[in-house]
């Protein structure tokens, strides 16, 4: 494959619930090593699109590739099994588990020990879980709340929660991660510190696909951005030339950005 092609391909993907059309021949490419930001209003079909790329819809018509080959309509878990990690709008942990414990969890989709090795505990299978939680815990130091392992989920901060998500997300060593308004519910020294971790991350070398409602956040951040309304894409582009875009300003901005 060559080195410029694209990590992720969407062509003319549509979605329909009954008579609304969700989705309407959106494509799109996210390159390897780039923050890839998704944006529009309320209803505008950005999380469609993301469950329809992460495997929880199936799309009417359309199809996408991933790092090479046609993934259209693969599970969940296929997904993850891919390279592709995401995380959710209303945050998805296991509450009443460590912060050690649920990235412990996302780590486990890259595991070889099956049923028959979790019940008989062989040394390679104790091995295997050391090595689990060694991971983990550097992912937790990776996102800034190792200092935070031992304590359940439900006890943390709201940003740490996020924080949390994410390391869970990385445990799976995806190739894209894909996060649903992120910055949801953050306060704005939870926004920067958000926007540094994320930066970090691409630096290292991922992929980053981002949903977020933070305008500011996005052209701060993404190196392109696609604007959806009505489920249909009305722009793509550098975020200076989108921010300028007459159809985007009338649909989602209301004016230009400062």
């Amino acid at each position: 494959m060559p080195a410029d092609a694209p990590l992720l391909a969407a062509i003319s993907i549509s979605k329909r619930f009954g008579g609304l059309a969700a989705l309407a021949e959106i494509s799109l490419t996210v390159g390897r090593g780039e923050i890839f930001g998704l944006i529009g209003p309320n209803g505008a079909g950005k999380t469609t699109l993301f469950n329809v790329l992460t495997g929880l819809y199936r799309p009417d018509a359309g199809e996408f590739t991933f790092d090479g080959a046609r993934v259209t309509g693969i599970k969940p878990h296929r997904a993850a099994a891919c390279g592709i990690a995401r995380t959710f709008q209303n945050i998805r942990l296991f509450a009443n588990m460590s912060a050690l414990e649920n990235v412990m969890v996302g780590r486990h989709a890259r595991t070889r020990a099956g049923v028959l090795g979790a019940v008989l505990r062989g040394a390679s299978t104790r091995a295997e879980e050391a090595a689990i939680a060694g991971r983990a815990y550097a992912l937790l130091e990776y996102v800034g709340i190792a200092g935070r392992a031992a304590e359940p989920a439900y006890s943390l901060s709201y940003g740490d929660q996020r924080r949390l998500e994410i390391a869970r997300a990385l445990a799976t060593d995806p190739k894209l991660l894909a996060l649903d308004e992120p910055a949801a519910g953050m306060n704005a020294t939870e926004r920067a510190e958000l926007a540094r971790l994320l930066e970090r991350i691409r630096g290292d070398g991922m992929t980053l696909l981002l949903i977020e409602h933070d305008v500011k956040l996005v052209m701060g951040l993404c190196d392109r951005v696609a604007v959806l309304d009505y489920g249909r894409k009305i722009a793509e582009g550098a975020p200076a030339e989108v921010r300028r875009d007459p159809a985007v300003i009338a649909a989602y901005l209301g004016g230009d950005i400062a």
